[in-house]
Protein backbone atom coordinates (compact mmCIF):
# COMPACT_ATOMS: atom_id res chain seq x y z
CA UNK A 1 0.00 0.00 0.00
CA UNK A 2 1.09 3.29 -1.12
CA UNK A 3 0.04 6.93 0.43
CA UNK A 4 -1.52 7.23 -2.50
CA UNK A 5 -4.03 4.46 -2.90
CA UNK A 6 -4.73 0.90 -2.16
CA UNK A 7 -4.47 -1.38 -5.11
CA UNK A 8 -5.27 -4.64 -5.55
CA UNK A 9 -5.24 -7.63 -7.50
CA UNK A 10 -9.13 -9.27 -8.52
CA UNK A 11 -8.79 -12.45 -6.40
CA UNK A 12 -8.07 -10.04 -3.52
CA UNK A 13 -11.78 -8.17 -3.72
CA UNK A 14 -14.24 -9.32 -1.25
CA UNK A 15 -18.42 -8.85 -1.81
CA UNK A 16 -19.00 -5.66 0.34
CA UNK A 17 -15.61 -4.18 -0.79
CA UNK A 18 -15.83 -0.41 -1.29
CA UNK A 19 -13.59 -0.09 -4.19
CA UNK A 20 -12.30 2.93 -6.40
CA UNK A 21 -10.60 3.41 -9.75
CA UNK A 22 -8.27 6.83 -10.36
CA UNK A 23 -9.09 8.61 -13.58
CA UNK A 24 -7.70 11.14 -15.66
CA UNK A 25 -4.11 10.52 -14.23
CA UNK A 26 -4.80 10.60 -10.60
CA UNK A 27 -6.94 13.81 -10.93
CA UNK A 28 -9.94 12.09 -9.33
CA UNK A 29 -11.47 8.44 -8.70
CA UNK A 30 -14.52 7.14 -9.10
CA UNK A 31 -15.98 4.33 -6.12
CA UNK A 32 -18.39 1.81 -5.86
CA UNK A 33 -19.43 -1.03 -3.76
CA UNK A 34 -18.89 -4.50 -5.07
CA UNK A 35 -21.45 -6.89 -4.95
CA UNK A 36 -19.47 -10.46 -5.97
CA UNK A 37 -19.83 -11.91 -9.40
CA UNK A 38 -17.75 -9.64 -11.09
CA UNK A 39 -20.19 -6.73 -10.47
CA UNK A 40 -20.37 -3.12 -9.00
CA UNK A 41 -23.54 -0.50 -7.82
CA UNK A 42 -22.08 2.93 -7.97
CA UNK A 43 -22.92 6.56 -8.02
CA UNK A 44 -23.27 8.69 -11.45
CA UNK A 45 -25.57 11.27 -12.86
CA UNK A 46 -28.89 10.37 -14.05
CA UNK A 47 -30.08 9.79 -17.14
CA UNK A 48 -30.80 12.07 -19.79
CA UNK A 49 -34.28 12.65 -21.60
CA UNK A 50 -32.61 10.97 -24.37
CA UNK A 51 -33.01 7.89 -22.65
CA UNK A 52 -28.94 7.41 -23.04
CA UNK A 53 -26.47 7.48 -19.61
CA UNK A 54 -25.29 11.51 -19.13
CA UNK A 55 -22.29 10.24 -16.79
CA UNK A 56 -21.12 8.36 -20.21
CA UNK A 57 -20.44 11.78 -21.88
CA UNK A 58 -19.74 13.56 -18.78
CA UNK A 59 -15.89 14.59 -17.61
CA UNK A 60 -16.95 12.83 -14.40
CA UNK A 61 -18.24 9.80 -15.97
CA UNK A 62 -18.33 6.25 -14.50
CA UNK A 63 -16.55 4.55 -17.58
CA UNK A 64 -19.16 2.62 -17.92
CA UNK A 65 -19.56 1.86 -22.44
CA UNK A 66 -22.41 0.41 -23.72
CA UNK A 67 -23.23 -1.65 -25.01
CA UNK A 68 -20.76 -3.91 -22.64
CA UNK A 69 -19.88 -7.13 -24.84
CA UNK A 70 -19.64 -9.46 -21.52
CA UNK A 71 -22.45 -9.25 -18.85
CA UNK A 72 -26.25 -8.06 -20.85
CA UNK A 73 -27.29 -6.41 -17.48
CA UNK A 74 -24.29 -4.05 -17.40
CA UNK A 75 -25.34 -0.81 -17.00
CA UNK A 76 -28.60 -1.71 -15.19
CA UNK A 77 -30.34 1.30 -14.27
CA UNK A 78 -33.95 2.53 -12.65
CA UNK A 79 -35.55 5.62 -14.09
CA UNK A 80 -34.64 8.61 -12.62
CA UNK A 81 -31.77 7.60 -10.93
CA UNK A 82 -27.90 7.76 -11.31
CA UNK A 83 -27.20 4.33 -8.93
CA UNK A 84 -26.25 2.07 -11.83
CA UNK A 85 -24.70 -1.51 -11.42
CA UNK A 86 -22.01 -2.28 -14.10
CA UNK A 87 -19.68 -5.47 -14.54
CA UNK A 88 -16.06 -5.05 -13.21
CA UNK A 89 -14.22 -4.29 -16.17
CA UNK A 90 -16.62 -1.53 -17.25
CA UNK A 91 -16.55 -0.01 -13.86
CA UNK A 92 -12.18 0.14 -13.95
CA UNK A 93 -12.33 1.19 -17.41
CA UNK A 94 -8.71 1.42 -17.68
CA UNK A 95 -7.77 2.13 -14.41
CA UNK A 96 -6.25 -0.40 -11.52
CA UNK A 97 -8.51 -2.16 -8.96
CA UNK A 98 -8.21 -0.14 -5.20
CA UNK A 99 -9.75 -0.69 -2.13
CA UNK A 100 -10.77 1.88 0.17
CA UNK A 101 -9.64 1.35 3.97
CA UNK A 102 -11.78 1.66 7.04
CA UNK A 103 -11.04 2.06 10.72
CA UNK A 104 -7.72 3.32 10.22
CA UNK A 105 -5.59 5.25 12.77
CA UNK A 106 -5.74 9.21 12.73
CA UNK A 107 -1.85 8.53 12.19
CA UNK A 108 -2.33 6.74 9.18
CA UNK A 109 -5.42 9.11 8.05
CA UNK A 110 -3.16 11.79 8.45
CA UNK A 111 -0.13 10.45 6.83
CA UNK A 112 -2.23 10.29 2.98
CA UNK A 113 -1.29 12.42 0.65
CA UNK A 114 -4.53 12.37 -0.76
CA UNK A 115 -7.91 11.84 0.46
CA UNK A 116 -10.44 9.95 -0.73
CA UNK A 117 -8.50 6.41 -0.20
CA UNK A 118 -9.52 5.68 3.53
CA UNK A 119 -11.12 6.34 6.54
CA UNK A 120 -11.24 6.22 10.57
CA UNK A 121 -14.94 5.22 10.20
CA UNK A 122 -15.43 1.24 10.99
CA UNK A 123 -17.65 -0.19 8.06
CA UNK A 124 -20.38 -2.38 8.76
CA UNK A 125 -20.79 -5.96 8.16
CA UNK A 126 -20.74 -7.27 4.24
CA UNK A 127 -24.14 -8.23 3.99
CA UNK A 128 -25.33 -4.94 5.67
CA UNK A 129 -23.41 -2.90 2.92
CA UNK A 130 -24.42 -5.11 -0.02
CA UNK A 131 -28.05 -4.82 0.76
CA UNK A 132 -27.83 -1.19 1.23
CA UNK A 133 -26.47 -1.01 -2.08
CA UNK A 134 -29.28 -2.84 -3.81
CA UNK A 135 -31.51 -0.64 -2.39
CA UNK A 136 -30.46 2.15 -3.10
CA UNK A 137 -30.36 0.82 -6.70
CA UNK A 138 -33.76 0.00 -6.65
CA UNK A 139 -34.15 3.23 -5.15
CA UNK A 140 -32.22 5.99 -5.84
CA UNK A 141 -29.35 8.39 -3.99
CA UNK A 142 -31.21 11.76 -4.71
CA UNK A 143 -29.27 13.88 -7.25
CA UNK A 144 -25.66 13.94 -8.02
CA UNK A 145 -23.31 17.04 -6.88
CA UNK A 146 -19.59 16.72 -6.98
CA UNK A 147 -19.16 18.09 -3.64
CA UNK A 148 -22.24 16.95 -1.74
CA UNK A 149 -23.55 13.90 -3.01
CA UNK A 150 -21.06 11.96 -5.35
CA UNK A 151 -19.86 8.57 -5.80
CA UNK A 152 -17.63 8.51 -2.34
CA UNK A 153 -20.19 9.52 -0.49
CA UNK A 154 -22.60 6.90 -1.96
CA UNK A 155 -19.85 3.88 -1.41
CA UNK A 156 -19.21 5.40 2.35
CA UNK A 157 -22.97 5.64 3.29
CA UNK A 158 -23.40 1.99 2.18
CA UNK A 159 -20.32 1.32 4.19
CA UNK A 160 -21.53 2.91 7.09
CA UNK A 161 -24.97 3.91 7.03
CA UNK A 162 -23.37 7.64 8.31
CA UNK A 163 -25.23 10.33 7.06
CA UNK A 164 -24.51 14.46 7.71
CA UNK A 165 -28.12 16.08 8.31
CA UNK A 166 -26.08 19.72 8.57
CA UNK A 167 -26.11 21.94 5.64
CA UNK A 168 -21.78 22.11 5.59
CA UNK A 169 -21.48 22.93 1.65
CA UNK A 170 -19.52 19.46 1.86
CA UNK A 171 -20.55 15.58 1.74
CA UNK A 172 -18.94 13.03 3.49
CA UNK A 173 -16.08 12.73 0.38
CA UNK A 174 -12.60 12.75 1.42
CA UNK A 175 -12.18 13.23 -2.15
CA UNK A 176 -13.84 16.68 -2.26
CA UNK A 177 -12.81 17.48 1.15
CA UNK A 178 -8.89 16.94 -0.38
CA UNK A 179 -10.30 19.86 -3.21
CA UNK A 180 -11.62 21.91 -0.77
CA UNK A 181 -8.44 21.86 1.58
CA UNK A 182 -5.94 22.70 -0.52
CA UNK A 183 -7.47 26.40 -1.56
CA UNK A 184 -8.80 26.42 2.45
CA UNK A 185 -5.28 25.80 4.07
CA UNK A 186 -3.58 28.31 2.12
CA UNK A 187 -5.84 30.97 3.01
CA UNK A 188 -6.15 29.99 6.42
CA UNK A 189 -2.32 29.52 6.96
CA UNK A 190 -2.09 33.15 5.43
CA UNK A 191 -1.97 35.09 9.01
CA UNK A 192 0.61 32.47 10.04
CA UNK A 193 3.43 34.45 7.31
CA UNK A 194 4.87 36.53 10.02
CA UNK A 195 5.66 33.83 12.43
CA UNK A 196 7.12 31.79 9.66
CA UNK A 197 10.79 32.26 7.86
CA UNK A 198 10.71 31.97 4.37
CA UNK A 199 8.78 29.78 1.99
CA UNK A 200 9.33 26.37 3.73
CA UNK A 201 8.38 27.74 6.81
CA UNK A 202 4.80 28.89 4.95
CA UNK A 203 4.51 25.46 3.18
CA UNK A 204 4.98 23.33 6.40
CA UNK A 205 2.11 25.25 7.87
CA UNK A 206 -0.10 25.19 4.47
CA UNK A 207 0.33 21.16 4.76
CA UNK A 208 -0.30 21.10 8.60
CA UNK A 209 -3.30 23.21 7.75
CA UNK A 210 -4.72 21.08 5.28
CA UNK A 211 -4.21 17.99 6.82
CA UNK A 212 -6.04 19.18 9.75
CA UNK A 213 -9.00 20.04 7.64
CA UNK A 214 -8.70 16.64 5.67
CA UNK A 215 -9.33 15.21 9.59
CA UNK A 216 -11.86 17.14 11.21
CA UNK A 217 -14.58 16.49 7.91
CA UNK A 218 -13.69 12.74 7.61
CA UNK A 219 -17.17 10.79 8.52
CA UNK A 220 -15.40 8.73 11.37
CA UNK A 221 -14.43 12.30 13.02
CA UNK A 222 -18.13 14.80 12.23
CA UNK A 223 -20.06 14.96 15.04
CA UNK A 224 -22.60 16.15 12.51
CA UNK A 225 -23.13 12.63 11.32
CA UNK A 226 -26.16 9.96 12.03
CA UNK A 227 -26.75 6.36 11.57
CA UNK A 228 -29.38 6.30 8.95
CA UNK A 229 -31.54 3.66 7.80
CA UNK A 230 -31.79 2.99 4.24
CA UNK A 231 -35.32 2.81 3.98
CA UNK A 232 -35.28 6.06 5.83
CA UNK A 233 -32.25 7.49 3.41
CA UNK A 234 -35.40 9.61 1.26
CA UNK A 235 -37.67 10.74 4.14
CA UNK A 236 -34.92 12.33 5.82
CA UNK A 237 -32.83 14.12 2.75
CA UNK A 238 -36.40 15.00 1.28
CA UNK A 239 -35.45 12.64 -1.93
CA UNK A 240 -38.07 11.58 -4.23
CA UNK A 241 -37.25 7.56 -5.37
CA UNK A 242 -38.42 6.31 -8.49
CA UNK A 243 -42.02 6.28 -8.69
CA UNK A 244 -43.64 2.89 -7.89
CA UNK A 245 -45.28 2.90 -11.21
CA UNK A 246 -41.85 3.32 -13.43
CA UNK A 247 -40.27 0.71 -11.14
CA UNK A 248 -42.97 -1.49 -12.40
CA UNK A 249 -43.04 -1.02 -15.89
CA UNK A 250 -38.95 -1.61 -15.62
CA UNK A 251 -39.61 -4.62 -13.95
CA UNK A 252 -39.28 -3.24 -10.09
CA UNK A 253 -37.34 -4.94 -7.63
CA UNK A 254 -37.94 -8.47 -8.91
CA UNK A 255 -35.09 -7.82 -11.37
CA UNK A 256 -33.38 -5.90 -8.90
CA UNK A 257 -32.98 -9.37 -7.04
CA UNK A 258 -32.46 -11.36 -9.99
CA UNK A 259 -29.07 -8.89 -10.95
CA UNK A 260 -27.52 -10.03 -7.88
CA UNK A 261 -25.26 -12.88 -8.14
CA UNK A 262 -26.69 -16.17 -6.64
CA UNK A 263 -24.58 -16.40 -3.53
CA UNK A 264 -25.58 -12.69 -2.68
CA UNK A 265 -29.49 -13.56 -3.14
CA UNK A 266 -31.42 -13.38 0.43
CA UNK A 267 -34.34 -16.45 0.45
CA UNK A 268 -37.18 -14.86 0.34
Amino acid sequence: MGFLSHKIERSEVKPGDHIYAWRALFTYSHHGIYVGGSKVVHFTRKKDTSGTNSSNSSGLSSGVPSPCPTFPDCGFQQPDSGVILSCLDCFLGNGSLHRFEYGVPPSVFLAKVRGGTCTTAESDPPETVISRAMFLLQNGFGNYDLFENNCEDFALYCKTGLLSLDELGIGRSGQASSFIGVPLAALCSTPFKLLVAGPVGMATVTAGMYCAGRYITDIGVRKDVVKVAVEDLAANLGWQPPHEEETAEKGGSERVVALLPMEEQTPK
